[in-house]
């Protein structure tokens, strides 16, 4: 009973945002620039990114320049990003700096009085190869919850995995959760 349950609030959950304006754009803006800052919660498995039980923060903090577009999904508002990521490692060997340059899809699920929540996925290429993850291309999912304080402005908390999914070993992925705010135009 419990499967069918879940199952049923799956399927319901994406029904809430047919239809509707994307929120996470103002009322006829085709761009949006954002900013995201994120710490990391350390290696592990996508997983990780949902049960914060887990989460063991390390010394990497992640900034990520966003440029977006609106777009659709499956008739969800959804929106194709172009990101510019920067992670800074400190404290010596416990953490490692990477940049990355990727391309990923956001889908708003479902969306209640300025809020909105979602998922997304991209590849990714970094400019080096690491203990944590031997491969440059990499992968990223990203869970995040949203509000609109503007027309125009929106503020996220998100999680964000990147790993090489497996294709190569090691393959512990990185794991961060933070803040956005993003401007549409």
């Amino acid at each position: 009973m419990k499967k069918i349950a879940l199952l049923s609030l799956l399927c319901a959950l994406p029904a809430a945002a047919f239809g509707a304006e994307n929120p996470m754009f103002g009322r006829g803006a085709q761009n949006s620039v954002g900013l995201y800052v994120a710490q990391s919660t350390g290696d592990g498995t996508l997983f990780k990114l949902v049960e914060p039980w887990l989460w063991e923060f390390s010394p990497q903090t992640l900034f990520m320049f966003q440029y977006a577009q609106p777009m659709e999904i499956f008739r969800l508002p959804a929106r194709i990003n172009f990101e510019l990521t920067q992670n800074v490692a400190y404290h010596g060997g416990r953490g490692l700096s990477f940049f990355a340059a990727g391309v990923s899809w956001d889908v708003a699920l479902l969306q209640w009085r300025g809020f909105y929540t979602g998922v997304g996925v991209g590849p990714y290429m970094r400019d080096s190869r690491d203990r944590w993850v031997s491969s440059r291309l990499v992968f990223g999912e990203r869970f995040f919850i949203g509000y609109k304080i503007a027309d125009n402005m929106t503020v996220e908390y998100f999680t964000q995995h990147f790993s090489n999914g497996n294709f190569t070993d090691p393959n512990r992925g990185f794991n961060f959760t933070g803040l956005s705010f993003n401007y549409s135009f």
